[in-house]
């Protein structure tokens, strides 16, 4: 008899309390209906919400013990953190990570698994639309051409972590080590033949996003440091290349004004040749400055990703 493969549902939640538990009847009839060959369970890691939404999920967990278990973090980590550590509790075949305010729709986990039988180690879902505002959406659109120009590595467009994930790269994802890693990046790193799924992205059942300008802003820049060096270095080629342009203009004004004594006010030409000067040299030690934060941020950086403060349904061994 051979044995069934597990589906962990991974399910990072903050301030949920409209959709936990249709996203939980959803995720339950697909696997009931059009995939009973699987196993599942479903890890709802709540990051310090606010309403009620720990409320609706231990009542979850008390309706369905054997299918829906809970992480609990001590204080708000932020997405991203959340995100990542909440992935490392999967023990199946594989996890499907899927956010609490149903934008991206779980009865879509049939196609991820059939991409991932194809052998795909990582499948994702990539928003072909959503109904984002047409300033978020050209914002977004701006973001991913600037990223994409500076970037390290080919970025992944419209990803916001929606996907299936086979237990080999949950396994990568369990030896990195970053406080904040940026999942996209990881992906692009150690998972370069993805599968794709396409679809457009819904209202959020929350009413309203979590995400504000700051955060996004915050979410924006991650991206950027994190997957190049390329826009602090520019920042250091641009100093250099000042550096060359002020001595040049430099040596043209004091020549212009040994030829032509008058053809500058008084203290005119020292002060344009200063602060084309100091302006070079200011670049130029910002872009040296922020090739050693790169490098000391990501080797001193050590502190934990997340503290959970109860875990609900896991058995000892998890516990620990």
């Amino acid at each position: 008899m051979s044995i069934r493969k597990k589906i962990c549902v991974i399910v990072p939640c903050y301030n949920e309390e409209n959709s936990i538990a249709l996203l939980y009847e959803k995720v339950n009839n697909v696997f009931m209906n059009e995939l009973p060959e699987f196993d599942y369970q479903i890890i709802f890691a709540d990051d310090y919400s606010k309403d009620n939404t720990r409320k609706v999920i231990r009542e979850l967990c008390g309706k369905d013990s054997e299918h829906v278990k809970a992480i609990f973090n001590a204080a708000n980590f932020g997405f991203s953190r959340n995100v990542f550590s909440s992935l490392q509790m999967a023990d199946g075949d594989a996890a499907f990570l899927v956010f609490g305010d149903l934008q991206d729709p779980p009865e879509l986990l049939p196609e991820f698994i059939k991409k991932w039988k194809a052998g795909n180690m990582v499948v994702i879902g990539q928003k072909t639309g959503s109904d984002e505002n047409w300033l978020m959406n050209t914002m977004r659109k701006l973001y991913y051409a600037f990223i994409s120009m500076f970037s390290d590595k080919m970025q992944i467009k419209h990803f916001n972590g929606f996907g299936l994930y086979d237990k080999k790269f949950i396994s990568i994802v369990r030896q990195i080590e970053d406080m904040q890693p940026y999942l996209k990046q990881v992906i692009a790193e150690y998972a370069t033949d993805y599968g794709i799924v396409s679809y457009k992205q819904n209202i959020s059942k929350r009413g309203k996003s979590n995400f504000n300008l700051y955060k996004n802003y915050d979410f924006a820049m991650e991206g950027i440091t994190s997957s190049t060096k390329k826009l602090m270095r520019l920042s250091t080629f641009c100093g250099v290349l000042l550096g060359i342009c002020s001595a040049f203009y430099a040596i043209s004004v004091i020549i212009k004004k040994l030829m032509y004594w008058d053809s500058y006010p008084f203290g005119m030409a020292s002060i344009t040749v200063g602060i084309f000067f100091l302006g070079a040299m200011q670049l130029f030690f910002i872009g040296i400055l922020g090739e050693y934060m790169l490098s000391i941020n990501a080797k001193t950086l050590k502190r934990p990703r997340v503290v959970i403060d109860e875990k609900i349904n896991f058995n000892h061994e998890e516990e620990a």
